[in-house]
């Protein structure tokens, strides 16, 4: 995800940010540092998460503004074309929530990014990557570029992992991610518009989506 930061912007511009999953703000925090100046809001659902961060790792001088509330309310009430980079990274427990996959959630993140910005979204997924094939299915209707990010053991349907969705109305930067997964520790591959459009299956309405499917044992926290 911070190499998709990296290339959405001239190297250290500011962007205006919107966090939808806090954690521990790194990647705010990344921001914050690389590209100075930038307005971040940071949304995250659970209080007490919030509590600790600031009292452990406090985020002073970064220019956070971290607000306590749910990641798609916050969304809705967000102006239109009021972001540069929009990022969702929510895990209730180790799933993200069914309201935060459908095809009108993605319709109302394009709607708050401004033209030329980009949406990231952190997909957790195993075997078939049947659940990302229908966040590609309803990135592919609201963007008009894709890319994607993932380990070969997750594509290959070896292992439950992340795959990394980038979306924009502009065309995406698809050699340069290519150039930094392979630099990587651990490389990742980078999928290009048509791959993921030719993965994709079948975008899920509100009434219908589901959360992304429950990890094994071992991954995420889990016993």
């Amino acid at each position: 995800m911070a190499h998709v930061v990296d290339l959405a912007a001239d190297l250290g511009a500011p962007l205006r940010a919107l966090h939808l999953g806090g954690g521990a703000w790194t990647l705010p925090r990344f921001v914050a540092v690389t590209r100075p100046g930038s307005r971040q809001r940071v949304v995250e659902i659970d209080g007490g998460l919030v509590d600790l961060v600031s009292a452990r790792l406090p985020a002073d001088g970064l220019e956070l503004d971290v607000v306590v509330g749910d990641a798609r309310a916050a969304l809705a009430r967000a102006p239109a074309a009021s972001v540069d980079l929009l990022v969702l990274d929510v895990f209730a427990g180790a799933r993200t929530p069914a309201h935060l996959t459908s095809a009108e959630f993605v319709a109302d993140a394009a709607r708050v990014l401004a033209p030329g910005g980009t949406y990231v979204a952190n997909i957790a997924d195993g075997a078939g990557l049947a659940f990302a094939r229908t966040q590609f299915a309803a990135a592919a209707a609201a963007f008009a570029h894709l890319a994607a990010l993932v380990a070969p053991a997750v594509l290959d349907g070896r292992r439950f992992g992340n795959v990394v969705l980038v979306g924009s109305d502009r065309e995406l930067p698809v050699d340069g991610l290519v150039r930094a997964a392979a630099a990587d520790p651990f490389p990742a591959r980078v999928l290009d518009d048509a791959r993921i459009r030719a993965m994709a299956g079948t975008a899920a309405s509100d009434r219908a989506a589901v959360p992304s499917p429950m990890p094994p044992s071992g991954f995420f926290g889990r016993p």
